[in-house]
């Protein structure tokens, strides 16, 4: 995946094991259980082992199926993850009795309804990064902080596209009707993955032009774009590093809702304070699209699938987010540096790491 960073330190070289000592993912709920109801709300620790993976072991045991088993979000192999499932409370009694050795019950109470897929507010991650000299540890505390302050892009991760990486171009060969896939959750698996490719190519195309924005004066910008040049003047103006265009769709952050920003100088301003964040198109026949300059570049990005855009649903992603409580500790004597840190949901910690560390596929 040829991401753009928006940062400019230098790569460091740093080795990060995806085990469940180094790499803890735990969930944080969209709500508080009522602790009462017919939904019987598990907290479990699993370790190396997928959602899936896990779902079918204790379906297995209790005698449910896959398929009653709610979930806010589908968690990876890696590491060690601590999330919240529900299942019908006709099933504690066998549960009450279930061991495996790569899943444990840590608590249980009860809800009035099913844990729905996207009811989550997000996830925090401890990450354990290993051979980190002295003087690397001084550099990526610093650069956190600025991560910190000024966020990140939302890129999705290689998780996305599979272990070759071409994972959206068999999305692309099923919406061309050159391949077939008869499995349908593998249908939109691969359809999602292309979008996300898109989506990629979009944000990396944005941070460029931010890139240029911040580095060349107006003149320089004006023969670069052929914007007018009051608009030059007000996006070069932005405190930020990521530019709003005209015509950008933001989005009240971390919840809310799209809108178009028809003020610049304004909008810019609340994005720069982390009321809003622009978001990025996923495309498809339910997705609002941008205007204006923020759409023209959009559309340049998007032409390649107007042939088959109506075959997919679409949406709008955040562009830019922020890691929260963001804590770091160097442990000299081991050559550690230990990270612990909160992203929004739908984020990828290694996202983070890669724009942390400069290095890619972790």
């Amino acid at each position: 995946m040829n991401r753009l960073f928006y940062l400019n330190h230098t790569q460091t070289h740093v080795h990060f094991n995806k085990g469940s000592k180094d790499f803890v993912v735990t969930e944080i709920p969209l709500y508080s259980f009522s602790g009462e109801g017919e939904h019987l709300i598990l907290k479990i620790r699993k370790k190396d082992l997928t959602t899936w993976n896990m779902l079918q072991i204790l379906a297995d045991n209790c005698g449910a199926k896959v398929r009653e088993f709610g979930y806010a979000g589908l968690k990876d192999k890696d590491g060690m993850t601590i999330q919240y499932i529900s299942i019908l409370k006709k099933y504690e009694e066998k549960l009450d009795n279930f061991s495996h050795p790569k899943i444990k019950i840590l608590e249980k109470t009860y809800h009035n309804n099913k844990i729905k897929t996207g009811h989550l507010k997000g996830n925090r991650f401890f990450i354990r990064l290993k051979k980190v000299n002295p003087t690397e540890a001084l550099m990526l505390k610093n650069v956190l902080k600025t991560i910190k302050t000024y966020g990140f892009p939302n890129y999705f991760g290689y998780q996305r596209f599979g272990r070759d990486g071409d994972n959206f171009e068999r999305g692309k060969a099923i919406l061309q009707g050159s391949i077939k896939e008869r499995n349908k959750k593998m249908r939109n698996f691969f359809i999602s993955a292309y979008q996300s490719h898109l989506f990629n190519l979009w944000l990396s195309k944005r941070v460029e032009i931010s890139k240029l924005f911040n580095a060349f004066d107006e003149q320089e910008l004006f023969n670069l774009f052929n914007f007018p040049k009051e608009i030059i003047k007000k996006i070069k103006a932005q405190a930020g590093f990521f530019k709003i265009l005209p015509g950008e769709l933001m989005h009240h952050y971390p919840y809310g809702r799209v809108f178009l920003c028809e003020d610049l100088d304004s909008e810019s301003e609340r994005f720069f304070q982390r009321d809003i964040t622009p978001t990025g198109l996923l495309a498809g026949k339910k997705a609002q699209n941008a205007t204006g300059l923020a759409g023209n570049f959009e559309k340049d990005i998007i032409k390649e699938c107007e042939g088959f855009c109506e075959k997919m649903q679409g949406t709008r992603r955040f562009a830019w987010i922020w890691a929260e409580d963001v804590e770091s500790e160097y442990k000299e004597n081991e050559a550690w540096l230990e990270l612990n840190f909160t992203l929004p949901k739908g984020s990828y910690a290694t996202t983070f790491l890669e724009e942390l560390t400069h290095q890619v596929n972790f």
